[in-house]
């Protein structure tokens, strides 16, 4: 009788792991084949890219290594398969691609990009910076130790990860631009993070305009009665809400379920309760930024003006006409996450700043706009300013403290070092999950040309 006891016990056990673990493996089904559907669908559809070369580098990783995917090239889409879970992402011309997330793909199809978003000019007629004519002139940085640099890096992966573009900016010239053999210059390159920069430049245009104040409470009708209220909009972009959330990339999480799971990105992260006084608390949240996000998009009276004024108002007057910032199955701009542009293209918005605001004789941003968000948030310890990184807390020993940066989590980098006069882009990917890329040396082999 003892031994039956026994016996049923440890089934008993025995089952409810095996229970426990299929419903945790069927919680991540939704993020795993959404990651590869959506990342894929972008991949192929705005960057031009082979299937396979994504998912023999891209996807080399945890579960995502064992989705299967399908491409349908008639009508733009992508489905993805992991045990009993499937996704699927589709195409859109100007939207980029979304993952289809509780809404039908035949509502989301009869959303149209509005017409007229040209720019009204040919990049390839004009000059550099609006233009891709390239300026030859010489800045007096040393271009034979450069290229060596740069063969280093693209060819002989000399600096570990894996670098795809490479472009130095030196006093407003292009000294070096380089890619792997299977990208140049009109690949559209995934931004990760470096998409939470564009956002701050998106609300300095508003702020430009006197159209958004950055001191004033954020006013979403779900916080008005909790201490949500207090949140700022400078709270919301300096990381400082104090709002709940869990950035990890490698698991089920705020982050993950935000971006794979929900249909309204924006509105799952101001849900989150609160956890710290705004204000006095730096976390890093994608969630955050899907929140300025939303405050853009509730400027406009309608959704035509809301996505023909990225083009027109940003894009085309910083010469990045053909970028795309996608968004989520709700319509609105993912700001957090999902901006693709080509390598000159985040090299023209680095020049931006590193211009304090003025780009091709036009003010963009007010004054002080940059010195702004190069100010450390105050519990930050000098690690991040307004959705830029900083250097002031010494992140990379070899550079400047007066450098900051746009950073992507697979290794995606934008430097701006204004006294150097000098910007570094590099796109790829080497997440840090692999040991990422010793940017540090290369940010210094790079300042010893100088």
């Amino acid at each position: 009788m003892t031994r039956k006891r026994v016996f049923y016990g440890v089934l008993t056990v025995l089952g409810a792991a095996v229970i426990s673990g299929a419903l945790y493996i069927n919680s991540l089904l939704p993020i795993i084949t959404g990651y590869a559907a959506k990342n894929l669908c972008s991949d192929v559809f705005v960057s031009n890219r082979k299937p396979e070369d994504v998912e023999s580098i891209d996807f080399n990783f945890s579960f995502i290594k064992y989705t299967k995917n399908s491409v349908n090239y008639e009508e733009k889409s992508v489905i993805s398969h992991f045990l009993w879970g499937k996704s699927k992402a589709i195409f859109r011309e100007g939207f980029g691609a979304t993952l289809l997330r509780d809404v039908s793909e035949e509502k989301i199809r009869k959303n149209r990009y509005p017409a007229g978003v040209k720019p009204g000019y040919s990049q390839d007629t004009i000059a550099w910076p609006l233009g891709d004519i390239l300026p030859k002139k010489n800045t007096g940085i040393d271009t034979i130790k450069l290229g060596d640099i740069t063969k280093r890096l693209i060819t002989d992966n000399a600096y570990k990860g894996n670098a795809f573009a490479f472009m130095v900016i030196h006093k407003g010239v292009p000294v070096v631009e380089a890619y792997k053999p299977q990208f140049n210059q009109k690949t559209r390159f995934l931004s990760w993070s470096m998409a939470k920069s564009l956002t701050n430049a998106l609300v300095g245009v508003f702020v430009e305009k006197g159209e958004m104040d950055i001191n004033k409470p954020a006013s979403i009708d779900e916080w008005k009665a909790d201490g949500r209220s207090k949140i700022t909009l400078n709270d919301l972009l300096q990381m400082q809400s104090g709002l709940k959330w869990n950035e990890d990339y490698g698991n089920k999480s705020d982050v993950t379920v935000m971006l794979y799971c929900k249909s309204d990105m924006s509105h799952y992260a101001f849900q989150q309760p609160l956890e710290h006084t705004p204000g006095t608390f730096w976390s890093y949240s994608s969630g955050n930024a899907n929140i300025v996000s939303y405050l853009i998009r509730r400027q406009f009276t309608n959704d035509s003006l809301y996505y023909s004024f990225v083009n027109s108002q940003f894009f085309s007057k910083i010469g990045i006409p053909d970028a795309v910032l996608e968004v989520d199955p709700s319509g609105t701009r993912v700001g957090s996450s999902y901006l693709y542009a080509t390598a000159r293209d985040y090299a023209r918005f680095a020049f931006l700043y590193q211009n304090n605001g003025i780009f091709n004789g036009e003010r963009i941003f007010p004054k002080g706009w940059v010195r702004y968000t190069t100010s450390a948030a105050s519990a930050s310890k000098g690690e991040y300013g307004s959705l830029f990184g900083l250097n002031k807390g010494k992140k990379f020993p070899s550079a400047p403290e007066d450098m900051y940066m746009c950073e992507g989590h697979d290794g995606q980098k934008i430097f701006i070092l204004p006294t150097q006069e000098l910007i570094v882009v590099i796109l790829g990917y080497s997440p840090t999950s692999k040991g990422g890329m010793d940017t540090d040396r290369l940010l210094k082999d790079i300042l010893s040309t100088l």
